[in-house]
């Protein structure tokens, strides 16, 4: 009997080690996103997340032998919602100090700038003139950020920047801040009404992306050796012609 016992135990051992030290191909990477900040995150026509992010984040977990699994949710939910209900977040999300205290960041794979979208007849042009302005802004985003430290702007936060966009477009906001290639999409999409204003000329920094993860995460060094190789062998440079330019 003891005999039986101990052979049983030896291929329930055998089955756990080999469940354990499978490969990660049948793994899934539970990823989170917010899927209203094209080109880098949008819902396709297909009615799924799709964008530069998407298709990256999608390259990145073909290269670690995962299978991603992408869940869209409020920007503003997804720095808590790493390592609890998703494994990892992108979602042209600036590496900043604020979010480095909750979670760790793969290297940076894009560099951008804050925008400004106002009516095409805004006399607005250069940082003094958004002072005392009504401005909005997708909430959580480096836009509020930027939009509460202008002096006495009134900063309304949305949780879709397009629904900043129709406030501006209906008379209720003096100007928009979003990151530039979104503001170009939006600018682009609305040009009888709208325009994009160069963030240089009000003088914002640029900022960084990364993809967000665990603190203390293993995930960060596979992460970024497979950013690297997409980089490396041009893979990047074709998604940036297909999403982006």
């Amino acid at each position: 009997m003891k005999k039986i016992v101990a052979v049983m135990l030896t291929a329930l051992m055998s089955l756990s080690l080999l469940a354990g030290c499978g490969s990660s191909e049948n793994k899934a990477l539970v990823v989170g996103t917010n899927a209203e900040f094209p080109p880098f995150e949008y819902v396709g026509d297909d009615g799924q997340p799709d964008g530069f992010d998407i298709a990256l984040i999608k390259e990145i977990g073909k290269r670690m032998g995962m299978e991603v699994q992408i869940e869209n949710m409020d920007f503003n939910a997804l720095v808590a919602a790493v390592g609890n209900k998703i494994d990892i977040a992108i979602a042209g999300m600036t590496v900043d100090e604020e979010r480095k205290q909750s979670v760790d960041f793969s290297d940076n794979y894009y560099e951008a700038l804050q925008y400004v979208i106002v009516m095409k007849d805004s006399e607005i042009a250069a940082a003094a003139d958004l002072e005392n302005k009504t401005i909005g802004c997708q909430l959580g985003t480096t836009g509020m950020f930027t939009a509460e430290e202008i002096n006495g702007a009134d900063v309304k936060s949305y949780n879709k920047a397009v629904d900043a966009v129709n406030d501006l477009m209906n008379g209720r906001l003096d100007a928009v801040i979003i990151d530039k290639n979104p503001a170009q999409v939006f600018a682009g999409k609305f040009s009888d009404k709208v325009k994009a204003l160069d963030g240089a000329d009000f003088e914002f920094e640029p900022e960084y992306y990364a993809i967000a993860c665990p603190k203390g995460s293993a995930l960060v060094a596979d992460i970024n050796k497979a950013l690297k190789e997409i980089k490396e062998d041009g893979t990047f440079d074709k998604l940036v012609n297909q999403y982006i330019e």
